[in-house]
């Protein structure tokens, strides 16, 4: 079977699972907006009217990682998923022509959420969507209404043992070092990631095809080089990280820091230490790895109802 069937497949299977999870009562729509040329695929479902949720994914997933999160939110909120450029249905321009770094990732999901008439919104950082969503902060403080952070890590004490391998390629970005990379975007390493840190009796919570998705789409011919490009970057979050905290002790947004304390990315440390710059933060730990979504979806969930609840007003 070719990649763009397994591809079409497993999204087929995603989109019957998210309808069990009761998407019909507020169905989720599947767009495309044109960004500076680059067609941005998002999920989008709830009133417009109601306050927005702009959920930024992380490596090497897409907006297909938050399928049972959004309609267990749709009801009271307007809930947008976008993929960035070289991730899930979004474009991926080539390399030659789009400069992919973390501050471009940035710089178009800030022109997304303009085109998509997001005025204010809260952002839900994990992962890649950490650095993509404090850069949108730093730029448009006015903006965010809330952050929550699902192992969407700013301090150096999150980062954990697995960095050093990668730190390499910050340093130098030899050929060697970008190839010692390559590992990292196999499926075994992938499946790593999701299984990483969760609980034996947990496991068979986790959909198989959202790890399949991930490997069908990093198989497309370049992306690879397109995602070795982004990980030689990571560095330069990284170094955004005292801005970061400057914006979060200068703002003190309101923040749920809900995390899977067993993750091997990025260490519960990361998550407690937010309390630093943001002395109300919330945090929560849950016993579950990277991917906490795809085994505490609904506890997830729970919690940003209640968190939002006491900082916004719904419809």
């Amino acid at each position: 079977m070719s990649v763009f069937r397994r591809a079409a497949l497993t999204l087929a299977l995603s989109l019957l699972a998210a309808r069990a999870l009761g998407a019909e009562t507020h169905p989720t729509s599947y767009r495309s907006l044109a960004v500076d040329g680059v067609n941005i695929f998002y999920r989008q479902a709830g009133d417009p009217r109601s306050p927005a949720i702009l959920l930024l994914h992380g490596f090497p997933t897409s907006s297909h990682m938050y399928r049972g999160l959004i309609p267990l939110l749709a009801d009271r909120y307007h809930v947008i998923a976008p993929d960035f450029p070289g991730f899930g249905f979004s474009d991926a321009p080539d390399r030659a022509q789009f400069e992919y770094t973390f501050e471009n990732l940035a710089r178009m999901m800030t022109r997304f959420t303009e085109l998509a008439g997001l005025h204010r919104y809260v952002i839900y950082i994990f992962d890649y969507g950490a650095p993509v969503g404090l850069r949108m902060a730093l730029a448009h403080p006015e903006r965010i209404a809330a952050i929550v952070s699902q192992n969407g890590n700013v301090y150096e004490e999150g980062l954990s043992p697995n960095f050093e391998r990668i730190k390499k390629a910050w340093a130098e970005p030899s050929a060697a070092n970008r190839n010692a990379l390559r590992a990292g975007l196999a499926p075994a390493a992938n499946q790593r990631r999701y299984f990483g840190g969760v609980p034996e009796a947990d496991k068979s919570r986790i959909a198989p095809e959202s790890f399949t998705l991930d490997d069908a789409l990093l198989a497309r011919p370049g992306n690879d080089e397109i995602q070795i490009d982004l990980l030689a970057n990571y560095g330069s979050n990284i170094e955004q990280y005292p801005a970061y905290q400057a914006y979060l002790r200068s703002h003190k947004p309101s923040l749920l820091a809900i995390w899977g304390r067993n993750d091997g990315t990025f260490v519960s440390a990361g998550a407690e230490a937010f309390r630093r710059d943001v002395p109300d933060a919330k945090i929560s730990l849950l016993d579950t790895g990277h991917f906490a979504l795809e085994t505490h979806g609904r506890e997830i969930a729970n919690a940003m109802r209640g968190f939002l609840a006491r900082h916004l007003r719904p419809k």
